[in-house]
């Protein structure tokens, strides 16, 4: 006689022991919280293009001045990058030595943000602008705003000679910043030519204007050669951002400036005129492409980390 088989049960035991652990509360394991979203820690240092200048207004509130507006703001809104501190301040020197009323230098910031750990091992990108003032950029820009041809050439050649003893010090910076922060991209900004002589609008005298855009060019160079001394000789990832190009053709005297100028002045604290501390730096469209400079230069998405 043949057997009958026991029919199979899987299913109905299945059931029984899904109904058994809704029963107790065991149910079903929630799924893993989505990981964060990658991003890129930005420390910004630095000088006034750092702070913003010529973002928006200007506000006399020393010793530090920032400006909203400026291309680390503009980096900042973008969905890749974490602004972790801008120290930057208009008007720093490289460093503490003869720092008129006491803005901190560069490596002042970077000496604060090491100790607030701000600026560490987990930073990914830096940004940086320096130098100019350590030319004297001003007194340049005055005398040759003012000054005949001579006294121009002489403050050009004097700015140009200070760029022996600041390249040295330029890579030395960048090696400082290296060290506190190993993985990060150091993104080294150079200036724009500030004036088109065939632009048509003279501001100040055509040969004034060659020979500022001439100290300029030297002024990148140095900024290009320390980078390069940083990154070949000490390891460090040191990349020049050159603004030159981009900025062709939209210099403060032409038609289409992304340079502010103003021959307006504007009332001092203590009720005198001033020139506009805005004059010679990036307006609002300059520091989108200041913005857009750095992420040409640097692949954000490269460096981001979840």
């Amino acid at each position: 006689m043949k057997t009958s088989l026991p029919r199979r049960r899987q299913p109905a035991f299945a059931a029984a022991t899904a109904a058994l652990a809704t029963a107790v509360g065991i149910g079903a394991v929630p799924a893993a919280a989505a990981p964060p979203p990658p991003h890129v820690d930005v420390v910004a240092l630095g000088d006034s293009y750092t702070a913003g200048t010529g973002a928006g207004g200007w506000a006399w509130a020393f010793p530090c001045i920032q400006t909203d507006g400026g291309y680390v703001d503009v980096l900042a809104a973008g969905p890749l990058v974490e602004l972790t501190a801008n120290q930057a301040c208009h008007g720093a020197l490289l460093n503490s030595q003869a720092q008129p009323g006491n803005v901190p230098s560069v490596m002042d910031q970077v000496h604060a943000l090491t100790v607030s750990g701000e600026l560490s091992g987990r930073t990914e990108l830096v940004t940086l602008t320096a130098g100019a003032n350590d030319v004297s950029v001003n007194t340049t820009l005055s005398a040759c705003s003012t000054g005949p041809y001579q006294a121009c050439q002489d403050a050009v050649r004097t700015s140009t000679e200070a760029l022996y003893a600041l390249k040295p010090a330029l890579t030395q910076a960048y090696v400082a910043i290296h060290e506190v922060a190993p993985r990060a991209a150091i993104a080294v900004q150079g200036y724009p030519l500030l004036f088109d002589p065939a632009a048509g609008y003279p501001v100040i005298p055509v040969e004034n204007q060659q020979l500022v855009n001439h100290g300029t060019t030297a002024l990148n160079q140095a900024l290009a050669e320390a980078a390069a001394d940083a990154t070949n000789k000490f390891r460090a990832n040191v990349r020049f951002v050159d603004v030159t190009a981009r900025f062709t053709g939209h210099a403060a005297n032409s038609p289409d400036p992304w340079v502010h100028f103003s021959p307006v002045p504007v009332p001092a604290p203590d009720g005198s005129l001033t020139p506009d501390p805005r004059n010679f730096h990036p307006n609002n469209t300059g520091h989108q492409q200041y913005a857009a400079a750095v992420e040409a230069v640097v692949p954000l998405p490269a460096l981001a980390r979840r």
